[in-house]
């Protein structure tokens, strides 16, 4: 049974047609997500169902009862609220019925029968248990010791709050917005299990595509202005969409040829037509008008060449940065490489953007010294984004960068042709700033750094409010960029296909671990870990059972034998190999485009790949504790 339906459903803004006779559906207990480009009305269609906004024309159905959450990428709580006060104003009949509860029960003038109706709606509701439901969603997020107003809380907090305020609402259909945003790794794999237990049907807006990938049931992807729905998680709806743009090309070829006999049997007709004529003049214009149909299938193109990079590179030397009394980081040391790409991962506050700030000399270390080369020129894109003056064009904020790029072999582009390859047609250089979406947003700020030619490039979370389409043309882009490349992000997809290994923060003690792989890697090598733990705390607990006997001195079994330091020598060359396989697969596979057959073929050489490299990364993390 379907919690709401949506028929025909229609939107424009101004002369701009966001999508057109949309039609689908959300079952009950349903997890979907909605994918299109940025600008094209995915916030928009949900705040449709939210009830904050009017379709142009089109049919809206909830069913009746059904309770629906709304978590927006920005929220606007009462500034002098609480954190929990802000929970306890969420939308759910078990936090009414307490708060109720309490109010009467601090009302001096309140009737036994008064007292009694309030007690059998708490009993109702089961809601003896909310305000601890309530302090746990807030441990979970990082917010139940903070007794801070929200008006002080920083714009990653707001969020967390946001979330764990929607999750206990558990509302019968839940709208999310980028709910990944300002989340950890820890944060978004709680997530991750949390919605997949969860009984509430969800509808999500995400760039993560780890998340749609473990959570999603189903996909809606609005595209061209039509929607198009697929029953399956993030890798069928690769697989079905590839299938379904290799069709549309077949028929789209077949139209066309169909349409240029028409166009010669038109050109030879005489003006005075017979009935049967004017039949067949009819289907020719609607041919015609099916025929030249043009669909917006541009992709962002960035072909910036950095500058030239020198031998020296960039030099940390036992670095330490501290706030008050809170270790961020302690005698860090490296040597960054030529054409180096590493990510950074932490838990909020652990330091990344600290590390970041460092580097790029606006913050200042404690002790140790930072060295970076002559010719090294950093681009730093920031998290915090766009910074404009009131009333800044499109056009006049990139010419500001410089009028002119220059690119290889001599070419040069314009400020308004590099806009046109960042996916900002003429007719948007002259609008205000301000009049764009978030993730349009970040694309300019995105194109403003690059245009700098930086040979050095520092993402602090890139892919917040970009689409898809635009992350994997920023993927290959990064793939093939000639210089070094340090980046912080939450997007785990996104890592695995940029950085070769990861720097991980330790949020207590500031030591900061060089991990020889992505991020997929170092998750096998923290759960094992995790694991291992856990059975030798298992094992120390039975061993603490047992009657005390005397034993002989355990031996040093923990070293590594002849063999296996052999072993553990091939393994690290044959994990250098299998991850260039894997990213010429990876790469070759972004070219095949509506390719389905090649794509179906290149998935699993890939999955084949994979495999084995998580293997032998598995193998790599055994003998490398071994040798510890």
């Amino acid at each position: 049974m379907n919690l709401i339906t949506v028929e025909d459903l229609s939107k424009s803004f101004g002369a701009d047609l966001l999508f057109e006779k949309v039609t689908f559906g959300i079952e009950k207990g349903e997890k979907t997500a909605l994918i299109a480009k940025n600008g094209t009305g995915k916030t928009t269609l949900m705040r449709i169902i939210a009830g904050q906004e009017v379709p142009d024309s089109g049919k809206l159905s909830i069913n009746n009862n059904v309770r629906i959450s709304f978590l927006t990428q920005t929220e606007n709580f009462l500034p002098t609220s609480t954190p929990m006060e802000v929970m306890f104003d969420a939308n759910h009949p078990a936090v009414i019925a307490f708060k109720n509860y309490k109010n009467i029960l601090s009302n001096e003038k309140a009737s036994d029968e008064d007292v009694q109706k309030a007690l059998d709606a708490v009993e109702k509701t089961f809601a003896w248990d909310i305000e601890e439901k309530a302090a746990q969603l807030l441990a979970v997020f990082g917010l139940a010791t903070i007794e801070r107003q929200v008006k002080h809380l920083s714009g990653g907090q707001i969020k967390r709050l946001a979330l764990a305020r929607t999750l206990l609402e558990e509302p019968d259909l839940i709208l999310m917005d980028e709910p990944t945003n300002h989340l950890d790794m820890d944060m978004i794999e709680w997530l991750e299990n949390y919605i997949k237990k969860l009984s509430s049907a969800v509808l999500m807006v995400t760039h993560d595509r780890y998340f749609l990938e473990r959570v999603c049931q189903s996909i809606i992807e609005l595209d061209d202005k039509k929607l198009y729905k697929y029953k399956g998680n993030y890798s069928y709806y690769i697989e079905k969409k590839a299938a379904r743009e290799e069709q549309e090309i077949t028929e789209s070829a077949k139209l066309k040829n169909q349409y240029k006999k028409e166009l010669e049997w038109m050109r030879r007709q005489p003006k005075a037509r017979t009935t049967k004529s004017k039949q067949r003049t009819a289907g020719f214009y609607e041919i015609e008008s099916k025929a030249n149909v043009s669909k917006d299938d541009k992709t962002l193109k960035a072909e910036i060449k950095p500058d030239r990079m020198g031998s020296k590179i960039l030099e940390l030397k036992k670095i330490s940065k501290k706030y008050d009394e809170d270790e961020i980081i302690t005698d860090f040391t490296y040597s960054f490489k030529k054409n180096e790409k590493i990510g950074i991962v932490g838990k909020n506050g652990s330091g990344k953007s600290t590390l970041l700030n460092i580097i790029t000399g606006k913050t200042m270390v404690d002790t140790g010294k930072v060295v970076v080369g002559e010719t090294i020129k950093f681009g730093y894109y920031k998290q915090s984004g766009i910074e404009i003056k009131a009333g800044k064009r499109v056009i006049e904020f990139i010419r500001d960068v410089a009028e002119h790029i220059p690119l290889s072999k001599g070419r040069s582009l314009s400020a308004a042709q590099m806009l046109e390859n960042f996916l900002f047609p003429r007719s948007m250089h002259f609008q205000y700033i301000e009049k764009l979406s978030g993730g349009e947003k970040k694309r300019l700020y995105l194109l403003s750094v690059l245009m700098g030619n930086p040979n050095f490039l520092i993402l602090d979370e890139p892919t917040n409010d970009l689409d898809i389409y635009t992350i994997q043309a920023l993927e290959e882009y990064l793939q093939n960029f000639e210089g070094c490349l340090l980046i912080v992000s939450h997007d785990r997809f996104f890592l695995d296909k940029t950085v070769g290994h990861i720097f991980v923060l330790d949020e207590k003690g500031g030591q900061i671990v060089n991990f020889p792989g992505n991020y997929s890697h170092y998750y096998i090598y923290k759960e094992n870990k995790i694991s291992e733990e856990k059975k030798q705390l298992q094992a120390k607990k039975i061993e603490a059972a047992k009657p005390v006997a005397t034993v002989s001195a355990p031996k040093n079994e923990n070293k590594l034998t002849y063999k296996e330091r052999q072993e553990f020598n091939k393994i690290e060359k044959k994990i250098e190999e299998l991850e260039s396989k894997k990213s010429e697969i990876e790469s070759e596979l972004y070219d095949a485009g509506s390719d389905a057959e090649k794509t179906i073929e290149l998935s699993e050489k890939l999955n084949e790949i994979s495999g084995e490299l998580d293997e032998k990364m598995i193998r790599w993390i055994e003998l490398s504790e071994k040798e510890m």
